[in-house]
């Protein structure tokens, strides 16, 4: 028989296995907080008497426990030893709860019983808890095992479920508790030096409460360590990480990998679309090395703070623009961070990072302004700044929209983010000076409002008050004014706002006064004239091209699994190097383009086949579909979606055409 010589597994009795186990079992520093709430206590505890109250012969089957002897650990002990629980904290934490409550409840009254649980609890030689959980949390928990000092324990998950289990125990069902407990079956998986810990712990953690992104790389940059190593690793960098971006962590970790891989963050059927992308960045974690490459998550995550709160930032424009740029979400971040991160250390001059900030606000405003998604932009854009500034300004410049559409745009449609753009028009703080938005015209006027021409709201016409309305949200019917102004003119008609409009310290406010009368014909040519400010604030920098249609670099298409319904029609059409391509779908473009390079690039077809095993291939060594490049050579077409769209994005870069490919989604594949 073939036996596995680095994991040894075996099924035993729970219980027995806590109570006769001579190590102590300690929960690593990568594991992730105590979980388990009232709900999972309830359903334990259930579970529990029910076996309790089968037959003799039957069990209950609680999973996997997976563990790993830690070479670095120096027990006081003789003969003791510590083990990592790499795989199965929440059940055996809860399970101590139990048996703690179960304890307490009887220790008074059945001494021979309370022996036995105190044995499943603690060494008897020195008292200390059987569990030792992460040292932040080792207090509390034996403060519930044990009893606290005074009595009283602090608050935490450990005590809120011991709770819950001594208000639902009394001492006459301990008896039957306690059989239901011993009826508690376990593999107990032991891993030696040669076994892939966070492989295997991966493969036992798909069921019960998923790990989040974050954990799983914690989890999986801790794990080769020994438990003093993760310590130092823990203590020195990760907290800090942690420190510096709070509840952000997760989009730091997102926002860090594209960045450092120029390349989008696809979320995938098993949710972990980060960890994935972080694991293939970072294949092998020499630990050697581990340090250094801590030291830049570490600072990295400072800068991510500073990006979080701008407040941070010692440059006041810097600053200033770090807070414009915050209007419009973090979907910058992946840039901005290197941008800055590179300024710091003498690669970019403040002036670019300067002229960039501000060319990220234009290009983000103008494409909130006429509709546009910019979505999936920021790994073009940091792509294209490896090349150096003037490549990543041209790529903004590509991406935003013409002065002509920004145009039509202000005038017909509801402006965004208008207290950002009217607050820098107006060259004014609207937090500090207390400003608000004010439509000149109000969102819903009384029956006698009027625009200062004689007539009444009642007295327009039905078109004429649909025309009213649908330019009541955009540049030229709003305004900022002073709030205790702003509350004088409330719905008033135009003659009373105009007085008032005259007392506003905003020069872009008590411009209103002079305009006589207000309506369709008055917002119109205000939005016209404010629109060749913004044109001038929100510039379009860089060489003038052509908007780029909607465009996605073939490097930022969207991998699907399988052959999802309508993926014969994804695409509208490809760009391929200045071609025009009409090609519907990826199974035809992973055709042509493999054709197109075995004809002018073989070179790179081949070095990317042999490093990749495919999809080129001497023989048709199978039966399924094939399609022959030459002879000699042929290309299987037997895969699917995904593996396809990865095979023409590696290709492409392998030749160095990737830049110059562009797919047009069609309208079924923005919606696939």
């Amino acid at each position: 028989m073939i036996t596995a010589t680095n994991i040894r597994a075996h099924a035993v009795n729970t219980v027995a296995w806590l109570a006769s186990a001579q190590a102590t079992i300690v929960v690593p520093v990568y594991q992730r907080q105590y979980r388990w709430d009232i709900g999972g206590c309830e359903q334990l505890l259930s579970d529990i008497r029910a076996v309790a109250d089968r037959d003799d012969d039957q069990m209950h089957f609680i999973g996997s426990i997976l563990s790993a002897a830690d070479s670095s650990s120096t027990p006081s002990r003789e003969n003791a030893e510590e083990w990592v629980l790499i795989d199965g904290q929440q059940r055996i934490t809860t399970l101590m709860l139990l048996v703690a409550a179960l304890f307490h409840t009887i220790r008074g009254e059945d001494a021979v019983l309370a022996d036995e649980l105190e044995r499943v609890l603690l060494h008897r030689a020195t008292g200390e808890t059987k569990l030792r959980p992460h040292r932040e949390w080792a207090g509390p928990f034996r403060e519930v095992v044990v009893g606290a000092a005074d009595g009283v324990t602090a608050p935490s998950r450990f005590a809120d479920n011991y709770a819950f289990f001594r208000s639902q125990i009394a001492a006459d069902d301990v008896a039957r508790v306690w059989r239901g407990l011993q009826r508690l079956e376990h593999v107990a998986i032991s891993l030696g030096t040669g076994a892939n810990a966070q492989q295997i712990f991966e493969s036992l953690n798909s069921t019960g409460e998923p790990l989040r992104d974050h954990e799983l790389i914690h989890n999986y940059v801790l794990m080769g360590l020994s438990h003093a190593e993760q310590l130092v690793i823990e203590d020195e960098y990760w907290a800090a990480i942690e420190r510096s971006t709070g509840e952000h962590i997760a989009s730091f970790w997102a926002h860090y990998l594209v960045m450092v891989g120029g390349r989008e963050v696809i979320a995938t059927a098993s949710g972990r679309g980060v960890y994935d992308v972080f694991r293939a960045h970072f294949p092998r974690l020499d630990p050697a090395a581990l340090r250094t490459q801590a030291e830049q998550w570490r600072s990295f995550a400072q800068l991510y703070a500073t990006l979080l709160d701008p407040e941070g930032e010692p440059d006041a424009e810097i600053r200033t623009r770090l807070h414009h740029l915050n209007t419009f979400g973090r979907g910058t971040y992946p840039l901005v961070m290197s941008l800055c991160q590179r300024y710091r250390v003498g690669e970019v001059r403040r002036d670019d990072l300067l002229g960039v900030l501000d060319d990220l606000q234009s290009l983000l405003l103008r494409r909130d302004v006429v509709g546009v998604s910019s979505e999936r932009l920021v790994a073009r854009l940091v792509r294209a700044s490896g090349d150096g500034i003037d490549s990543l300004v041209a790529a903004i410049s590509r991406l935003s929209p013409s002065d002509d559409r920004v145009r039509v745009a202000l005038k017909h449609s509801p402006l965004p983010h208008p207290e950002y753009v009217l607050s820098r028009l107006a060259d004014a703080d609207p937090v500090q000076d207390d400003l608000v938005v004010d439509r000149v015209f109000p969102p819903a006027p009384s029956d006698d409002w009027t625009g200062g021409d004689g007539r009444r709201w009642k007295d327009y016409s039905e078109d004429e008050q649909n025309s009213h309305r649908a330019l009541a949200a955009t540049l030229g019917n709003l305004t900022l004014l002073e709030e205790a102004l702003a509350a004088q003119v409330f719905d008033a008609d135009f003659p009373v706002k105009r007085s008032v409009y005259g007392k506003s310290f905003i020069t872009l406010t008590r411009q209103l006064e002079s305009i006589e009368t207000w309506g369709t014909g008055a917002i119109s040519a205000r939005s016209a004239e404010l629109a060749q400010q913004v044109m001038t604030l929100w510039r379009r920098r860089g060489p003038l091209v052509i908007d780029d249609d909607g465009l996605t670099p073939i490097l930022d298409a969207t991998p699907r699994r399988g052959w999802p319904r309508g993926w014969e029609r994804e695409f509208s059409y490809v760009e391929y190097v200045g071609e025009h391509w009409e090609v519907p779908d990826i199974k035809y473009l992973f055709n042509r383009i493999f054709k197109r390079l075995w004809a002018d690039r073989r070179d790179a077809v081949i070095a990317y086949c042999s490093r990749r095993g495919g999809p080129v291939y001497n023989d048709r060594a199978w039966n399924g579909d094939w399609d022959s490049l030459d002879a000699d050579h042929h290309l299987y077409m037997g895969w699917d979606s995904r593996y396809m769209m990865a095979a023409v994005q590696g290709v492409l870069e392998e030749a160095g055409l990737a830049p110059e490919v562009f797919v047009k989604y069609s309208y079924i594949g923005q919606i696939m």
